[in-house]
């Protein structure tokens, strides 16, 4: 009986992530004839359903499994069902995925307790392919010579990735593309009949861009490259640019955008072939960047767990500024902060536990428009106390005794975000004026202002704008990673700070005047910048218009009348020109 019951909870998952494999390729392949038809709110409502889908399809399983299996959470069953779970996908090509799928569905009956190996996939059985070996290349990537020379080559590439709408200017592109290889790339390269070019076949589609993503092979060595080709909105295509530098290649990958909409049949080989384009991304965010954020999710855990192993060093309070809702900690050798609710909050913060959690899943959902990080959520994560400073466990017990249990062997938190760690705007900023790096300094603050410019453009206030709650990448962007107080732009009501009626009004501890809940002062941004004469006179050459209420109105004008502001993944410097020919 028992054996029977497993076999049935097994085929009820497998049924159930088949489903969603279909689902997901199904909305993933309307992202295609969106892009041609220019409908760009459409193509962001494909992201949100995609997005959307996961915990359906896992919660409409949970529920058949316990309409169907009266004892569905006793653990003793889930021996047999993983052993026939693993004999029905042992053959598939997306086992990786299928076994997370299992994994979500147990997570789910069994509340994230009992999490074992023995019962679920901790570790993958699925093989992962190597970056030597030959992959599937009739499903991965079409393969092109040299030996018919550059222009034939381009040419061809053009053909094969040909839209339901012509190339603007297929000539135009094509010069464009080579005379970018002139300058970019070496001559012995291009030169070479034994140099090889690989381009995935599938083209990736996020927002209003789509991007062939490939690389060249030469002499045991490998360049990525990516070409985005854009919609001109009157029924043609165009190349935009080239991307052959690995880091600006790796930040359109970045966990910071909204996951591309792109095909996937094989995904450990299709997350292979990225990896070997952009090492320095782990294969977490790669999975992260293609849609399967829950493979993502599995994919860090592991390799955290390695990293545990492999490591000594103890959890400890992240710098920078404490933070009046969430409490944060790292592992100064892993690249990661996690992020816990406090138990109570500043009482200038008007926000509930519930309506934290909220804006985190606002965010997961919403297009982060290359300015808000990428999170993932853990419900009871365990970890070892022995990993734990003193100071640290002192810091959860005083602020988050709610959210953690502590032992004398484990602190297992209830519920936590993980996030990507970045070097705190402000601590940042402090260093390169304690160092006289003006450039820097002038770029940071900049970086700061276009973070706040294109998140509005995208329909996110970011609400505190203090400079601790933004982050600066390796890249040297600012990113927005503190979301308690985020709002839709268009729920905002921007005003002008009225004149007082006399001096004592002024001078007064309170406002001289009304302030609804959703009311913001732009006027009042002006103190984020009063540290520093330096910042401040920066700020006010670069962005001073944010001060101006009128500017935020006519974003809200723009967000409201359905614009969608171009938010490319590259300067506008390296785009190609498209009103002559060369």
């Amino acid at each position: 009986m028992k054996q029977r019951d497993a076999e049935l909870i097994a085929l009820l998952i497998l049924d159930g992530f088949t489903d969603y494999r279909k689902q997901f390729k199904a909305i993933t392949l309307q992202a295609r004839p969106c892009f041609e038809a220019a409908d760009w709110p459409a193509i962001q409502c494909l992201s949100v359903e995609r997005i959307d889908l996961y915990g359906a399809m896992v919660e409409r399983v949970s529920r058949q499994i316990r309409a169907a299996i009266r004892d569905s959470a006793e653990s003793a069953l889930w021996v047999a069902v993983k052993a026939s779970y693993l004999s029905l996908i042992v053959a598939r090509d997306d086992a990786d995925l299928s076994e997370t799928f299992y994994n979500s569905v147990y997570c789910a009956l069994f509340g994230h307790r009992q999490i074992t190996d023995q019962l679920m996939f901790i570790s993958s059985t699925a093989q992962r392919p190597s970056q030597h070996r030959t992959l599937n290349t009739g499903q991965i990537y079409r393969r092109y010579t040299l030996k018919k020379g550059l222009i034939n080559v381009i040419n061809q590439l053009m053909d094969d990735y040909q839209f339901a709408i012509p190339w603007e200017n297929k000539r135009r592109d094509i010069r464009n593309l080579l005379r970018y290889i002139r300058a970019h790339v070496a001559a012995d390269i291009v030169a070479d009949e034994n140099t090889v070019i690989e381009v995935i076949q599938a083209i990736f589609y996020r927002n209003k861009g789509a991007y062939i993503v490939g690389r060249v092979q030469f002499n045991h060595h490998s360049l990525p490259f990516i070409l985005p080709i854009l919609n001109n909105e009157h029924g043609a295509v165009y190349i935009d640019t080239a991307l052959t530098d690995e880091n600006d290649v790796s930040i359109v990958f970045s966990f910071t955008r909204t996951y591309f909409l792109v095909d996937v049949d094989v995904p450990a080989e299709f997350i292979c072939f990225l990896h070997s384009l952009i090492p320095m991304k782990s294969i977490a965010e790669l999975y992260n960047s293609i849609g399967f954020y829950k493979q993502g999710k599995a994919e860090f855990y592991r390799d955290f767990m390695t990293h545990m192993e492999q490591t000594s060093d103890q959890f400890e309070v992240a710098p920078g500024t404490k933070g009046m809702v969430m409490t944060v900690f790292t592992l100064p050798s892993y690249p990661v902060v996690f992020k816990i609710i406090k138990d109570r909050f500043a009482s200038a913060k008007q926000i509930t536990r519930e309506g934290v959690i909220a804006k985190y899943q606002l965010v997961k959902r919403h297009d982060r428009a290359g300015r808000m990080a990428d999170t993932q959520e853990f419900v009871n994560l365990t970890l070892p106390r022995k990993r734990f400073s003193d100071t640290l466990l002192a810091e959860l017990k005083q602020v988050a005794a709610a959210s953690v249990d502590i032992d004398a062997d484990e602190v297992v938190i209830k519920h936590l975000w993980t996030e990507r760690r970045m070097i705190p705007l402000n601590i940042y900023l402090d260093e390169m004026l304690r160092q006289d790096n003006e450039q820097a300094v002038f770029l940071a603050i900049n970086e700061f202002g276009k973070c706040v410019k294109e998140l509005a453009a995208a329909n996110i206030f970011a609400g505190d704008m203090l400079f601790k709650n933004f982050g600066v990448t390796r890249h040297g962007r600012v990113v927005f990673y503190d979301y308690d107080e985020i709002s839709y732009l268009t729920e905002c009501n921007f005003r002008a700070i009225p004149e007082p009626l006399y001096p004592e009004q002024e001078l007064a501890a309170e406002p001289w005047y009304s302030v609804a809940a959703n009311d913001v002062f732009p006027e009042e941004f002006s103190l984020l910048t009063a540290c520093d004469h330096r910042v401040r006179r920066l700020f006010d050459q670069l962005h001073g218009d944010l001060l101006d209420p009128q500017w935020w109105v006519n974003m809200q004008t723009q967000v409201r009348g359905g614009a969608i502001i171009d938010l490319f993944p590259y300067r506008k410097l390296c785009r190609f020109d498209r009103k002559t020919l060369i």
